[in-house]
């Protein structure tokens, strides 16, 4: 049976980890897929649990080198944890640096213009500068050489193999150099050593990773918020008593009760009490919603000044919350496409540096200056630290965080990485139109009159719809009920089946139905009436005619309104060159009218979701890339075979099966709002990837020809990939329409 796990995966240290890391368990019999996350230190981990377990599979990480478990419910401690490994990396570069300041003091000897600089003799000593590198090189450094001797283990290189032929290089020729100066006459001081080199890769390196880990940090915001919003305690009402419960031990059907100002803990519905809520920290939404007797609440969201009492209706682990914690995460720790360029790249990185070092150090030694051991020894040392490829493992992974985590914050929900890198490359939108583009409940648009007012006119026909589900007749009684308090009895109540229903109100017969129904009869009804009738009907409205006592009496019209939304989403999406189609199962008349109230020409109707999937399938075929857009449930075929769905959900009704993305609340500016996004991380991410390839290959050549030393080289490896990292959060400024 296929499983999936989430793993914590620690000693990660460039793109080359995850890769050989991901190498490493996709050859285990029964893994299905492994996606590994450098900038998160996550995995996500599919297998098929009759061939093998998590604990195979954890074992074969931590067998090449790494030290990985699996992710349980609390994500507390994984903060804590990440926490500590900055404070712990913070002191390592203090220390680092208070021990590489005299070394670095010490090069001002070697510069003329800087002989006004006193230079204290002791700076100078072989055995003061070999003394200070130690500690530096083998207690601060022994990460490196640790990490390194396990990655050649297992047969392949890392960004600590060349950290560590670098600085070991300088260490161990100065190591050398020193035991030589023993024999030498004339003062030691003249000799040229490189400790200063080893000690300030090292130091600058850890400096890189401090920067970079702060900067990380950062991009895991949203997921930090939402976690945030999960409470541990709520107060339980039993019998009239209140206690105070662990949230994970509630179940549905137990009460609990909500005080002014207070986190929901947990979905459920209000049995008592009303208050406004703020749901914007889930939603996006930035006005609080009234909420009553009846209505959902969901988990995160905050009761602004009302005492409810809220009955249990999901499980922690189901709650809306929850379920966008889990898509958020999965979307974070998964790859978006374009990152297999990365990891074909770094996977055979290391091994074609080393080469590129050998041809450097051959070519220094033998053609540009034959003999020199000293500015071969230096040129290498600078390419092995310049080529590190930090920067290239972060290119998309960090925009992929930041750019679905700012998406999270609004209300939209990447369920993968890929989607958010495929939603920008379509160029049509197919829209349903029910629950979509319209509310997807039908709401009485207008009221026509005779020889009645309105107040009594709605009373009498409320009366005979009362009990009936038909969902006219629910839109009806919707209107009735807000109108009026008390309705009369209806008696001998009768459906006219496809047609409307009868029954007696006040000793009178009232009959609601629609025109065919006064066709079909023959009855005679005024031409105004007639003429409206038909007018609200063009116009896409359902229209039922009342007759009382066998005399009109008057018209109502039910329609599924349009959303407010809906016009500017159609506008804002052709103004960014997309195609615009409607679907529907209704008739034409109604999907004409919603289609022109919206601004679409091109429109299919009366279609089944077979049907709706076909047509997808044929702008597919003609060279499409489609994106479906509907409320998941009877869209669900023509989701399913798009390039991209989008399930537009709404509270509890999200149906994140569906769709790739879901667009929480109903609001279809969301939808554009989704494309932005992507095509701005698609845009984010090209940058750091030109950035990356435009930096190593200008900067290798540069170090190879002698213009980069070695300490510069290593400040330079760390500033690529804080800058990576940096340029990945500018997605945070994204400015929506919400």
């Amino acid at each position: 049976m296929p499983e999936t796990n989430y793993i914590d995966v620690k000693g990660m240290h460039c793109a080359a980890c995850a890769v050989r890391i991901e190498k490493a368990v996709s050859k285990i019999d029964g893994v299905n897929e492994i996606n590994v996350n450098l900038t998160t230190e996550k995995g996500r981990v599919s297998y098929n649990k009759d061939r093998t377990s998590i604990s195979v599979i954890i074992n074969k990480i931590n067998k090449i080198g790494f030290e990985a478990k699996l992710i349980m419910q609390d994500h507390t401690q994984s903060g804590l944890d990440k926490h500590k490994a900055i404070r712990i990396l913070y002191w390592k570069f203090i220390f680092s640096s208070l021990l590489t300041f005299p070394l670095a003091w010490a090069m001002f000897a070697h510069f003329q213009v800087a002989s006004f600089i006193k230079v204290p003799a002791l700076f100078t000593s072989p055995l003061f500068q070999l003394a200070l590198t130690i500690p530096i090189q083998f207690i601060i450094g022994f990460q490196f050489y640790e990490r390194a001797c396990k990655s050649l283990k297992s047969g392949s290189g890392n960004m600590d193999v060349l950290v560590v032929l670098s600085t070991s290089a300088a260490f161990f020729y100065s190591h050398y150099l020193t035991i030589v100066s023993f024999k030498m006459v004339n003062h030691p001081q003249s000799i040229v050593l490189y400790y200063e080199t080893s000690a300030f890769i090292i130091t600058f390196i850890l400096l890189g990773k401090l920067l970079e880990a702060k900067t990380k940090m950062r991009t895991t915001d949203a997921i930090k918020n939402l976690y945030q919003l999960q409470l541990k305690t709520a107060t339980l009402y039993v019998e009239g008593r209140e206690f105070k419960s662990s949230v994970e031990n509630l179940i549905p059907g137990d009460t609990i009760i909500l005080k002014p100002g207070e986190k929901i803990p947990i979905d459920g519905q209000i049995l008592q009490g009303t208050s406004m809520i703020d749901e914007s920290l889930l939603t996006g939404e930035s006005l609080p919603v009234n909420k009553i007797a009846g209505d959902i609440v969901y988990a995160g969201t905050i009761n602004q000044n009302g005492l409810l009492k809220i009955q249990v209706t999901k499980k922690d682990s189901e709650t809306v919350l929850s379920q966008i914690i889990r898509i958020v995460e999965e979307a974070q720790s998964s790859k978006a496409p374009i990152q297999q360029i990365a990891d074909k790249i770094t996977s055979v990185f290391v091994p074609v540096i080393i080469i590129i070092a050998m041809v450097t150090f051959i070519a220094w030694y033998t053609i540009f200056q034959p003999g020199n051991f000293n500015e071969a020894l230096e040129k290498v040392i600078a390419v092995l630290i310049i080529a590190c490829p930090c920067a290239l493992g972060l290119a998309t992974p960090t925009s992929v965080m930041v750019g679905s985590g700012q998406a999270a914050q609004k209300g939209i929900l990447f369920k993968e990485g890929k989607f958010l890198e495929l939603l920008g490359r379509c160029n049509t939108v197919i829209l349903d139109k029910t629950g979509t583009l319209t509310k997807g409940t039908p709401q009485v648009t207008d009221i026509y009159v005779d020889h009645f007012s309105e107040n009594a006119f709605l009373e009498i026909i409320g009366a005979v719809e009362t009990g009936s589900e038909h969902p006219i007749a629910k839109a009806i009684l919707s209107e009735v009920h807000r109108r009026i308090r008390i309705l009369p009895e209806a008696l001998h109540v009768t459906a006219l089946p496809g047609l409307g229903i009868k029954g007696y109100v006040n000793s009178k017969k009232v009959v609601l139905a629609s025109r065919k129904y006064i066709i079909k009869e023959n009855i005679a009804i005024p031409f105004p009436a007639k003429q409206i009738a038909i007018d609200l009907e063009n116009e896409g409205k359902t229209v039922m005619i009342a007759l009382v006592d066998s005399r009109f009496a008057g018209i109502i019209a039910v329609a599924d309104e349009v959303k407010t939304s809906s016009f500017s989403t159609v506008s804002r999406l052709k103004q960014i060159g997309l195609d615009v189609v409607m679907l529907t199962g209704d008739n034409r008349n109604s999907g004409v009218a919603v289609a022109r109230k919206v601004g679409i020409e091109q429109l299919e109707a009366e279609v089944t979701p077979q049907e709706k999937a076909a047509i997808v399938r044929n702008y597919q075929q003609n060279g499409n890339q489609v994106v479906m857009v509907g409320d998941g449930i009877n869209d669900a075929p023509a989701l399913a075979v798009s390039d991209i769905g989008v399930a537009i959900g709404s509270g509890s009704d999200i149906a994140i099966e569906s769709g790739d993305v879901t667009i929480i609340k109903g609001d279809l500016n969301r939808l554009v709002d989704a494309i932005t996004i992507s095509k701005k991380t698609m845009t984010n991410i090209k940058q750091n990837f030109l950035w990356a390839f435009l930096y190593n290959i200008v900067i290798i050549p540069f170090a190879m020809l002698g213009f980069m030393a070695p300490w510069l080289a290593g400040a330079a490896m760390a500033f690529s990939s804080v800058s990576v990292v940096l340029n990945s959060l500018r997605l945070k400024k994204l400015k929506f329409r919400i």
